[in-house]
């Protein structure tokens, strides 16, 4: 339907301009419009003319309406305020979408093409140090969603997964575990204050200790030998002493690291994997629990191994991009827009992240997708700018990076029943408030907003949860065809497209307008990267449903048209519900 008002804009532009004389090519923007008093599609063509034309935007409105073509489609057209158009839909246009959601079934609203490009959508990325918590698990619903709905509006769009395993932090997670092995092997030994202390290191080395024995086993007298302390923060200690005592236990960690590599030799390989290895099947668990599929997991180790950092590093010092100081080697990110210069080597010669996390976009762009979208959180804001000078600086690019910051969550009521470690885990949370109500929660606030997850809301079977009560509209709609089909009664889709001009009352046509508006709405929401105004639109398309169920019967025996046409209705209404919550990543049970 709005193809079809954009087509008859266009020739009424096309006619005026010709009437005027003028040169001119502006955007057609015509949007649903927010009342129906105002009809239900509204442009600011009008407006935008004035000004060049040199008339009264209102003048310039009455001249498009006497060049705009009729339309079967539309009921009337008239000038409001300063000069916008409103468009009234014909009742047998708006009825018309009924046979068309039937028609298309999943695809309606949907434009699977491709046409748009190929875009990678990077999302989750959560290192494999622990288990998920709920942070990340916003940052999977918004990320895995987003690229549902860039899929459904033109996009080819492919998921990946980094895994952040060649840093630091993976010999810090391969150390805490052997600590804990080396305890389960009956040596005194304490795991370092800057370690991993969670239970689920813990599970991990039981694990190892079960497939090794006591293979890895060393005198605890023997792994301390010589270390430097690794001394508590005390009570009411300064700033400055805090920061000191930290900077002590983190020079423990590196010595105790560098102590378990030498005992262990070989060993310490096999730690390290059967730790990661642990932490990446937990990972991959719960994202498959939460309905999150990637079409790729590339390792960060795998890309150094492969020589692929090493030759980005020679790239760009052959285009004179970095420079030396204080023993480390710098790029000049400085010169595409960043705040200062980086370090990609550091004087010890171990890479930066920011030195990988570069290669791995070049190697993402040299795959063939020449736009990228990267979900990060909120505190990894300043760390833009220095990606997208890198990319600028080796592609000549400024625009192939896309990032979208996932604001906090804080839980803000209820009893979790589970705790792995001292946070709440995204698998905490799924299996107490479901992946459904996870998910949905999680996407029903913009992104770049602050979240308060309420979990005795999201647990609840009632009205007052929007996951349910949109998945209880979709139940609903089942279940009178469930009775239809108990009274032997039928219904046929084709037979009920005869029959649409019965659907005439104030219900029916404020559920035609919504089913009307939401291939608009998916546009809409893939353009400005909100996947909540997806959330939106159904919680409005579940109450005019719900609505409409309690005022009206469906099974009307005694009008078998009248009952085809509402039962058409309604059959349309749960697929689009269907359609939605699938963008959302949701399911839509026929019983509840």
């Amino acid at each position: 339907m709005k193809e079809h008002l954009q087509e008859l804009l266009v020739t009424a532009l096309k006619r005026t301009l010709a009437e005027t004389g003028a040169n001119l090519a502006p955007t057609i923007q015509l949007d649903a419009t927010r009342d129906a008093k105002f009809g239900d599609f509204q442009t600011n063509l009008a407006l935008q003319l004035a000004k060049p034309l040199g008339k009264p935007p209102r003048a310039v409105a009455e001249m498009l309406l006497r060049h705009l073509p009729e339309s079967t489609r539309v009921a009337k057209v008239e000038i409001a305020g300063p000069g916008f158009i409103n468009f009234f839909l014909a009742q047998a246009a708006l009825q018309s979408v009924v046979s068309e959601v039937l028609a298309q079934g999943d695809a309606y609203g949907c434009d699977r093409s491709g046409s748009k490009g190929r875009i990678m959508v990077e999302f989750v990325s959560a290192n494999p140090t622990g288990p998920m918590h709920v942070g990340h698990g916003r940052g999977a619903a918004y990320g895995d969603s987003m690229a549902r709905l860039l899929a459904a509006t033109g996009w080819t769009v492919w998921r990946e997964y980094y895994i952040n395993d060649a840093g630091r932090q993976v010999d810090v997670l391969a150390t805490s575990v052997w600590t804990r092995y080396l305890q389960a092997c009956g040596e005194t030994i304490e795991v370092a204050r800057r370690g991993y202390p969670g239970d689920y290191i813990q599970r991990t080395a039981a694990a190892l200790r079960e497939r090794h024995g006591e293979t890895f086993r060393r005198p605890a007298a023997e792994v301390l030998a010589g270390l430097p302390p690794d001394p508590a923060v005390p009570d009411g200690a300064s700033e400055a002493q805090k920061d000191e005592i930290k900077a002590q236990q983190e020079r423990y960690l590196d010595a105790l690291i560098a102590r378990a590599k030498t005992l262990l030799g070989d060993g310490y390989a096999e730690i390290r994997s059967a730790a990661l290895a642990d932490q990446l099947a937990t990972i991959r668990k719960t994202l498959a629990d939460f309905n999150v599929h990637f079409d790729q997991w590339t390792s960060e180790q795998a890309l150094v191994d492969s020589g692929f950092v090493a030759k980005a590093l020679a790239r760009l010092t052959e285009r004179g991009l970095t420079y030396e100081k204080d023993g480390a080697l710098w790029m000049r990110t400085a010169d595409f827009g960043d705040e200062k210069d980086r370090v990609l080597v550091k004087a010890d010669g171990a890479a930066t992240y920011f030195c990988n996390d570069l290669a791995y976009h070049i190697d993402k762009l040299e795959r063939n997708w020449p736009v990228l979208m990267d979900v990060w959180g909120a505190d990894h804001h300043g760390y833009i700018a220095r990606v997208r000078a890198a990319i600028e600086a080796l592609t000549g690019r400024k625009d192939a990076l896309n990032v979208q910051l996932v604001q906090f969550v804080t839980l803000s009521s209820g009893r979790m029943g589970k705790r792995s470690g001292n946070f709440v885990t995204l698998q905490d949370l799924i299996i107490d408030a479901g992946a459904d109500a996870t998910r949905f929660f999680f996407l029903m606030r913009s992104h770049d907003q602050h979240l308060e997850f309420d979990i005795d809301l999201a647990r609840s079977q009632s009205n007052d949860n929007p996951v349910y009560y949109v998945q209880y509209a979709h139940a609903r709609i089942c279940s009178v065809f469930q009775q239809l089909a108990d009274k032997n009664g039928q219904w046929d889709a084709d037979t009920a497209k005869l029959t649409l001009h019965r659907l005439t009352n104030e219900h029916e046509k404020a559920l035609l307008t919504l089913l009307a508006r939401y291939p608009e709405m998916l546009e809409r929401a893939a353009a400005a990267y909100t996947p909540h105004t997806v959330v939106f639109f159904l919680k409005d398309l579940a109450e005019a449903l719900h609505s409409y169920y309690n005022t009206h019967r469906f099974l009307v025996e005694d009008d078998p048209e009248l009952q085809a046409a509402r039962l058409a209705l309604i059959r349309a209404t749960g697929q689009v519900i269907r359609n939605g919550l699938a963008i959302l990543g949701v399911s839509a049970p026929e019983k509840m």
